[in-house]
């Protein structure tokens, strides 16, 4: 059975969702083409991750219709952030007040934002979604694209859009390579209980053989980030919660207090990825396929809504004119929007990662210096502020 459709979306996590429903009012045919079940979509598990969401994304899932499918409670404001070196007290503080905001932004979980996406979606019945569903060949030409699946059906479409993660294998189906960097280290993220309030403060604490990272959730409770080594990483997931407690509280340098986990704990690599291109014939890259950052900037999803507004955009704009939706013009002008919005604060994290990875003498003395010029520089830190407050 053959089916035909204007734009196909494979991936339905929240950069697939978004696109989907960006254009759901548009009059165009469109379907998403998963391998998970329905029920892993309708009700997603917790995953350990903590989406700091700044301003403007936030106005954008309120135009999706996401932001009113999540509980106020569960939407914790993030007002300030500190980042901290070594062992010491001082911090480079990015603060609210440099913004026209009452906080920088928001902190909202990954599963809950995949819900609300899920939801938005299968409120609009101009999207199907296919789940279920492995891709076994796709081809393109000039008039569009056609997959086919492994029980034989195929699906005819005008554009296809590959939203299937940073490890992407719709990006290598369609020829496109990427920049990948593995940094050697895992993440762990959980849920932490502490006595000592967080007063809504994000840390990102650049320690000697370790990074933490604390995400303020509403409450004496956040969302903690620990990179290690492999080796180190697997010792601290296997310990008892007791001894994990007492661990964590203590590369804290007890700084909250005795911290308890509140959650399970999640493991992902730490890995980064910038496709070398974002666009092919009749084929556009959203999301992490597109952009895969690393964490200590919290801009991933950011500029993934980001992305996914530049092109549905240019999509709407087109039907508008009558002229075709996936066209060589169209996408390429989606390419360099995307890189410019996205290639500098890429490059940047990269050299904020290996400066601060390092823990040879020249690094440490680097980054000391870099954290007290920083805080003495008010404009700096204003642009700082404002640019997590609102990237756009």
């Amino acid at each position: 059975m053959s089916t035909e459709v204007d734009i196909a979306i494979i991936g339905a996590g929240p950069a697939g969702l978004c696109f989907a429903k960006s254009l759901a009012e548009s009059g165009l045919n469109i379907v998403i083409v998963e391998r998970q079940t329905e029920d892993s979509l309708s009700s997603p598990a917790f995953d350990g991750r903590e989406i700091a969401l700044t301003h403007h994304s936030a106005q954008l899932m309120r135009q999706l219709g996401l932001w009113e499918r999540i509980e106020a409670k569960a939407i914790s404001p993030l007002r300030d952030a500190r980042v901290f070196n070594g062992s010491s007290l001082l911090s480079l503080n990015i603060g609210h007040s440099d913004t026209q905001h009452s906080e920088l932004g928001y902190l909202v979980a990954n599963h809950l934002i995949r819900k609300a996406a899920y939801d938005a979606v299968m409120s609009s019945p101009a999207i199907t979604l296919k789940t279920e569903a492995q891709v076994t060949s796709i081809q393109a030409d000039t008039n569009g694209i056609q997959l086919t699946f492994a029980n034989g059906e195929s699906i005819k479409t005008k554009l296809l859009i590959g939203a299937d993660s940073r490890f992407s294998e719709t990006r290598r189906a369609m020829g496109i390579a990427a920049d990948m960097h593995d940094f050697g280290k895992t993440m762990m993220v959980c849920v932490m209980e502490h006595p000592v309030s967080h007063q809504h403060t994000a840390w990102e604490w650049f320690d000697y053989g370790q990074t933490l990272a604390l995400l303020p959730m509403n409450g004496l409770r956040s969302s903690v980030v620990i990179t290690l080594p492999p080796d180190e990483m697997n010792h601290l997931m296997t310990l008892s919660e007791d001894d994990f407690n007492h661990e964590v509280s203590a590369r804290f340098k007890h700084r909250l207090g005795t911290m308890r986990l509140a959650s399970t704990r999640h493991a992902y690599p730490l890995v980064t990825v910038y496709a070398k291109r974002l666009v092919g014939q009749r084929f556009a890259l959203v999301g992490d396929a597109a952009v895969g950052m690393h964490p200590v900037t919290a801009h991933g999803f950011n500029f993934g809504l980001k992305g996914i507004a530049t092109l549905s955009a240019e999509i709407k704009a087109a039907l508008a004119s009558g002229k075709d939706i996936a066209s060589t013009s169209l996408l390429l002008r989606y390419e360099q929007a995307h890189r410019r919005n996205t290639r500098p604060l890429f490059m940047a994290t990269h050299a904020i990662a290996k400066i601060y990875g390092s823990d040879s003498p020249p690094a440490r003395f680097l980054r000391t210096s870099a954290l007290r010029i920083g805080n003495r520089i008010a404009p700096f830190k204003r642009a700082v502020a404002g640019f997590l407050a609102d990237a756009r």
